[in-house]
């Protein structure tokens, strides 16, 4: 079983995207919200994490035979891939498997510590040096979810300040770079009035830095709260250009994204009255809890029956 404060840092740089093809040509930036990714076929992604946790609670390793493992995961009709990379050099045994097994890569999640500028620097070069890599691959959108403090502390305003202008300035150079920018968070921004999450949207510049909306780390963020969900999707809606679904029964993850403590109809509906078109990752992940009744493959073809009906997309 995967423990649930396991999280998808404890596994950046144990995944890997694919070898090096020509770069693709990217429109403008839309005027007033951060630059929109590439229109491609809508299709729906997802993480690499969600696979990890399905496979450790088997005592699986996904990278063992990551042949045989994205095998599993083109058999269950995903078509899209999301992987968690550490740096560039990590982007080149993905590559083959992917081909093989009809797989793009639209997007890519890559961590950061932006909070301490020394660090930073260090952070925003390993990162703009994932980018440049995963651009040729085909990417159009880099995730990045800032590294909290340890023992649950809150940011101070100072860093809170220094994060912001340097996630700006990020966003800024991917820009340059036809990429976008997709500003990701789990529980621990919404910690002490969520004022790393609201800082980080409210300091940079919506041309530079869009938002990858994780519906279920806000509401259990927010105590368990549909009500903050919404707040935030009618505070920052417009600047989604990702959006990581996951959902749970009674506050535990369920082992199929289907219906549960989150209205997702409603959100899909939000989503439509704003005008956002998000790249919509699968990212239904099993924590302690989970039911254990079907395999990954069964679980994905699940999840994505329903995300299909509930978002009106025509295949995976």
């Amino acid at each position: 079983m995967v423990p649930q404060k396991a999280s998808r840092r404890t596994f950046l740089g144990s995944a890997a995207s694919f070898l090096a093809a020509a770069a693709l040509g990217r429109p403008g930036p839309v005027p007033g919200r951060a630059s929109r990714p590439v229109s491609q076929e809508r299709a729906l992604s997802c993480n690499v994490y969600t696979w990890m946790t399905f496979f450790g609670r088997e005592g699986r390793d996904w990278f063992e035979d990551l042949d045989a493992s994205l095998a599993e995961y083109a058999r269950s009709g995903l078509t899209v891939f999301e992987p968690s990379v550490g740096s560039a050099s990590e982007l080149a045994t993905l590559g083959p498997p992917l081909r093989k097994h009809g797989l793009r890569m639209d997007s890519v999640y890559v961590g950061s510590s932006l909070h301490d500028d020394a660090e930073a620097e260090e952070s925003i070069a390993q990162i703009l040096q994932v980018a440049d890599s995963a651009r040729a691959l085909g990417a159009r959108i880099i995730v990045t979810n800032p590294n909290p403090l340890p023992e649950q502390q809150c940011k101070s305003d100072a860093q809170l300040r220094t994060q912001a202008r340097n996630l700006d300035r990020l966003g800024a150079a991917l820009r340059e770079r036809a990429l976008t920018l997709a500003y990701h968070n789990h529980d621990p921004e919404l910690r002490c009035a969520a004022r790393e999450f609201h800082h980080m949207m409210l300091a940079t510049d919506p041309e530079h830095v869009g938002l990858c909306l994780e519906p279920h780390w806000i509401y259990r963020g927010a105590g368990n709260s549909q009500v903050a969900l919404f707040d935030i999707i009618r505070l920052y809606g417009r600047r989604t250009v990702e959006v990581h679904l996951r959902q749970s029964q009674g506050g535990v993850w369920t082992e199929t994204f289907g219906p549960g403590d989150i209205d997702y109809v409603r959100f899909a509906q939000e989503l439509e009255r704003l005008e956002v078109r998000p790249l919509l990752v699968l990212e239904q992940a099993v924590e302690e809890g989970t039911p254990h009744t079907m395999d990954a493959v069964e679980a994905h073809k699940r999840s994505i029956d329903y995300a299909l009906e509930v978002f009106g997309l025509s295949g995976a």
